[in-house]
């Protein structure tokens, strides 16, 4: 059984995925009475790792709570830089705010819309400690062109593969390769836990400075968990632990997760053919073979975007803009620099609705709608090109 959840279809850009089970696994989380981080949780954290084939992960309230502790983890401190593209969801930059440390904000490729290892060599200072890329739709990075050169400077990589659970690197999963790896669950993500998160740590070490810091700072092993002793602070900590309730949902979903992967393959692929012979339309490659994808984003002519946009949602197809580029934030701009080229691309960016209850129905809705709207869109700015400037008529001599 699947539980519908409205609105649906081209209605909506993007919403939650349930198959039924997770009512289930609900009721039997709140009958035990343990709503806080406990034994579903750490369950969780085990049929996780055995999926990415890692030998741990750390479980957390929510994919910016799994950035924030992964930059802690990995040493980045008040001062520190870290490189992160312009162009991803804010969360991305709070968590490097959150540590005291100062984005670097770079371009991306317009090909993929992630960033690349140019970018972030191009980008590194003396006081760089990390790189954030970001794998936007769901698209692995290759960065094996510059690990060595970020090892050898003791700057680590911090993943934001919010977008990108089940996606492949190489011969192996995201978050599998090597990198502190961090995951979103939120309620729209491929696999979701209400809301959630989760990192794969580097080593044993790192798995520990996660667990301690999630939870207030208190270190406690399985074992002592739940004894009735006093408790010892050792560090910095935040109240970031992934509830039973969250955890409950997140085991159903990872099990069904093999059907997530082709319902978002199957629909991507689906919007790819529709689109592919509209004028004025590029899809950005999401490497769909190797990716569980999270978004159809699509590049239209900048002077058209905005009257597309405004267009399509008047008529109900709940098209996006992802996401507005963080270096032209109020809050992020005292760190910023220009970056034109992210600003151009930005202004082309339309984001398709997209979820995986969508027909193949759906999806042609919104390419016909998204073809009819072009036409009427160009050939209207054409006409207001071409058209007298009635504004002058006053200037023009009496005939």
């Amino acid at each position: 059984m699947t539980v519908v959840t409205a609105p649906g279809g081209p209605r909506a850009n993007a919403r939650p995925f349930l198959y039924g089970d997770e009512i289930t696994a609900l009721a039997r989380a709140l009958e035990s009475g343990q709503y806080g981080h406990g034994a579903e949780t750490e369950a969780f954290e085990r049929e996780l790792a055995a999926y990415l084939d890692v030998p741990d992960v750390v479980a957390v309230a929510t994919g910016t709570a799994a950035l924030h502790l992964a930059l802690l983890a990995a040493g980045v401190r008040p001062g520190d830089e870290v490189v992160v593209p312009s162009l991803t969801f804010c969360a991305s930059v709070q968590a490097i705010a959150a540590t005291g440390a100062r984005p670097r904000f770079v371009d991306v490729d317009p090909a993929t819309l992630c960033t690349t290892a140019d970018h972030l060599r191009a980008a590194l200072t003396p006081a760089t400690r990390a790189v954030m890329p970001v794998l936007y739709g769901g698209r692995a990075i290759d960065l094996a062109d510059v690990r060595e050169h970020l090892a050898a400077r003791d700057i680590a990589i911090v993943e934001d593969a919010a977008h990108a659970f089940g996606s492949v690197n190489g011969l192996r999963r995201v978050g599998a390769t090597g990198d502190l790896t961090c995951f979103s669950f939120d309620a729209i993500k491929a696999l979701t836990c209400g809301d959630g998160g989760a990192v794969v740590p580097r080593t044993a070490r790192e798995a520990a400075i996660l667990r301690r810091a999630r939870a207030l700072g208190i270190p406690q092993t399985r074992a002592e968990r739940g004894a009735a002793v006093s408790y010892t602070v050792e560090g910095a900590g935040f109240r970031y632990h992934l509830s039973t309730l969250h955890a409950a949902i997140g085991r159903v979903q990872l099990a069904r997760f093999p059907e997530m992967e082709t319902r978002r393959r199957s629909l991507w692929i689906t919007y790819e053919t529709a689109l592919r012979e509209i004028e004025n339309v590029t899809v950005v490659d999401l490497d769909v073979a190797n990716t569980v994808p999270f978004t159809c984003t699509v590049l239209v002519p900048a002077p058209l975007r905005d009257e597309v946009h405004t267009r399509l949602r008047a008529a109900e197809i709940a098209v996006g803009v992802h996401y507005p580029l963080n270096h032209l934030q109020p809050a992020f701009r005292s760190w910023a620099s220009p970056l034109p080229r992210s600003e151009s691309l930005w202004r082309q960016i339309l984001t398709l609705p997209f979820h995986p209850a969508m027909t193949a129905n759906d999806v042609h809705t919104v390419a016909a709608a998204l073809r009819r709207t072009l036409r009427l869109t160009t050939s209207t700015t054409y006409a207001e090109a071409t058209a007298p400037d009635q504004d002058l008529d006053h200037l023009k001599a009496p005939r």
